[in-house]
């Protein structure tokens, strides 16, 4: 993990040097976040995005400098906002007009001056399932830059609201495209039209928008055969893109800021389950699938049932000469949705008790983990130097019970 912050620092930092401005690169706490991981994200070098009181009070607790934290979310809390404003982080992202009064009152009644920037809503989206995709007109992100006829755009008339508060400070325009995006073309086609929205502002009120954030969404690759977006390559092509959007607007380059999670945490992690049953199973067309069972599933990766994710598995406990067979690989719980990996072809004498992993699960399998049938989640352990770390405990059914008021 600390290897792929690396990679996107450099990569992105030599990008913007060569074309003369800066970066800054946010790690996405929502793929998945803990004390630890914010610890050793700023250790190399990144800044913490947060989109919840959880993950900002954890960016917190772990002694990350509030001004490296930003603050996402498209319906923040009171607790949200106050936290934030009386923490003194970076910035806070404005997801929507109201949420401009919103975050300014709060600031005023602090008697503190609130770093800002605006979330728009480009029109180009990128990525996987459409569930992931966040930068389309019908969806609940952002301010889109689509203006009726003689009206300026939600996005236009957000950024004058900020620029009429003097409890904000407008520090720049945010856009994200998506999620698991394999092509980095949508992030400069989104980089000109919010480059385009800058120089709007700058001809109608003076203010140059000094940062410019293109969000994260790096895909990676979670099949054997898939071919991941190359950080080196996204970095050049983005700042290519808005070079040539300067150029083309007589604008000078702004600063940049991205905020990649998957594409560093999601290779990172392996989820480790225990095979229990394993039962072979004629299928509608008569061949022969064997399910192979384990003692987890959709409550602590809920992606293949969610937006029909697939991943990879093996066995990993043993060596094995079986032949391989056709498996799918099934969870616990009460579902017939209940699915871990949808086609895998695994050892013939796969059997109960073998070790089995599942690549690629850093990312969106702990974070979005629940205790669906009271089943407890499991913890994290942190592998370095050949040397095991627990840094989340392992769930107990005590611990469900201590919440249960009886």
């Amino acid at each position: 993990m600390r290897a792929r912050a690396r990679v996107y620092r450099d990569a992105f930092t030599a990008a913007c040097t060569e074309a003369g401005t800066q970066v800054d690169v946010y790690y996405a706490g929502k793929a998945f976040l803990s004390v630890a991981v914010a610890r050793w994200m700023t250790q190399e070098g990144l800044r913490i995005d947060t989109a919840s009181l959880g993950e900002l009070t954890t960016a917190l607790r772990a002694g990350v400098a509030p001004g490296d934290i930003g603050l996402h979310g498209n319906n923040k809390s009171d607790a949200e906002i106050d936290l934030a404003l009386r923490s003194g982080i970076g910035r806070i992202v404005l997801d929507s007009l109201p949420e401009v009064a919103r975050v300014a009152e709060a600031a005023a009644a602090l008697g503190v001056r609130a770093p800002v920037m605006v979330r728009v809503t480009t029109g180009v989206h990128a990525g996987g399932h459409e569930y992931i995709s966040t930068a389309h007109e019908d969806q609940k992100f952002g301010l889109s830059l689509a203006a009726p006829d003689g009206e300026d755009s939600p996005a236009t008339a957000a950024v004058l609201a900020v620029l009429a508060r003097p409890e904000l400070e407008l520090l720049g325009l945010h856009s994200h495209i998506g999620s698991q995006i394999l092509d980095p073309a949508g992030f400069g086609v989104a980089a000109r039209a919010v480059m385009t929205l800058r120089a709007e502002i700058a001809r109608r009120t003076g203010v140059l928008v000094p940062e410019l954030d293109l969000g994260g969404g790096f895909g990676v690759a979670y099949l054997p055969g898939d071919v991941p977006l190359d950080p080196e390559r996204a970095a050049k092509e983005m700042v290519a893109a808005l070079a040539d959007a300067g150029r083309e607007l007589d604008q000078p380059l702004p600063r940049l800021s991205i905020e990649p999670g998957r594409s560093i945490v999601g290779p990172a992690g392996v989820t480790l389950y225990t095979v229990g049953t394993v039962k072979p199973v004629r299928t509608d067309d008569g061949s022969v699938r064997t399910y192979v069972a384990v003692d987890g599933g959709m409550s602590d990766n809920i992606r293949p049932a969610l937006y029909g994710a697939d991943y990879h598995a093996e066995i990993v406990s043993r060596a094995s000469d079986a032949a391989p067979t056709r498996c799918r690989v099934v969870g616990k719980h009460c579902e017939s949705g209940d699915i871990v990996v949808h086609d895998v072809a695994l050892p013939g004498d796969v059997a109960a008790g073998d070790l089995l992993a599942v690549a690629v699960t850093g990312a969106y399998g702990r974070s979005m983990a629940s205790t669906y049938n009271l089943v407890p989640r499991p913890g994290v352990v942190a592998v370095s130097g050949g040397v095991a770390t627990p840094i989340v405990r392992r769930e107990s059914v005590e611990d469900l019970l201590a919440l249960d008021l009886g």
